[in-house]
């Protein structure tokens, strides 16, 4: 059975639905003060945080949105491409009355925040940019099939086969929990850390009726993705950015990306792998309140 999710007092967090640009969006929110948004990524849904909230309820009124296609939100046929995803975010946030807040993104949850922060610089107050190469700026470099990618297993195969059309879900449906238990587990530095409920719980949206295609569908709009993400090297962020990473994964590379798009870049690194919200909740949170409350 999936954990319970509930705010820094052991209240149930607060589920909503809302309907914009065209695709209804689940979200849960819990917490009071100044809107902080959470970005989930890939292959995983809103649950993912579900061990930082209760850290920043406390303090923040947190906002944790099921990206479209994704958790209990709509599976749409169309529109997973950056720009528009970072849309649905920035007409959720002014559904629920918030013109400004703060942004947190993970892994492509990290990239539809960049999109954001490029659309709307105004309303974003500060950026997190976790654990993610944006296309055009690495992810293509490390799909290759290099020995230098192999040997530091930084070799994400898995976007080339991922770009083939309607084989990926031929093979993956019916072998949900057996795929992302190696795929989410692979990328940890402590395998143990994330548990088979957790796994359960993020199969039980991949397995629904269209889950596998509109993952699938992130991942095959990444070249207009990139050409969407150069144009940022002509009008960089202003807000305050923390570039941060992950010592067994991603690395310092988080923050060679923000430098080339963003003009006021903080740095830094946990001793973990990429799944960081499953393996080190507690030290990702004090580096987010750190950052985000001075």
């Amino acid at each position: 059975m999936a954990q319970k999710i509930v705010d820094h007092n052991g209240n149930p967090v607060t589920h909503g639905r809302e309907t914009v640009n065209g695709v209804r969006l689940h979200y849960y929110t819990a917490g009071e003060g100044e809107p902080i948004v959470l970005l989930h990524g890939v292959p995983k849904t809103s649950y993912y945080w579900r061990n930082v909230l209760p850290q920043l309820s406390h303090k923040y009124k947190v906002i944790v949105p099921d990206l479209r296609g994704f958790g209990d939100s709509a599976r749409t046929l169309t529109g997973y491409d950056m720009p528009n995803m970072a849309e649905d975010i920035a007409q959720l946030m002014t559904a629920l009355g918030h013109e400004k807040f703060f942004l947190v993104g993970e892994d492509w949850g990290a990239a539809v925040g960049m999109a954001l922060a490029m659309k709307y610089q105004e309303r974003v107050k500060k950026f997190v940019y976790q654990e993610m190469l944006l296309p055009g700026f690495g992810l293509e470099d490390w799909s290759h099939l290099t020995e230098e990618n192999v040997r530091t297993n930084h070799w994400i195969w898995h976007i080339n086969f991922y770009n083939v059309r309607d084989f990926p879900e031929l093979l993956i449906s019916g072998r949900e929990m057996l795929y992302f238990s190696h795929f989410i587990r692979h990328e940890c530095y402590d395998p143990t850390a994330v548990s088979e409920e957790s796994i359960a719980e993020y199969v039980r949206c991949y397995a629904a009726p269209g889950g596998l295609r509109a993952m699938f569908e992130v991942y095959r709009a990444t070249f207009q993705d990139a050409a969407f993400f150069k144009t940022a090297m002509d009008n960089k962020l202003k807000m305050p950015v923390l570039a941060l990473g992950s010592t067994y994964f991603i690395g310092d590379e988080n923050t060679r990306e923000m430098k080339l798009v963003a003009e006021n870049v903080e740095e830094a690194s946990l001793p973990w792998g990429h799944q960081l919200a499953e393996e080190c909740p507690n030290e990702l949170s004090e580096v987010l309140l750190n950052f985000i409350s001075k």
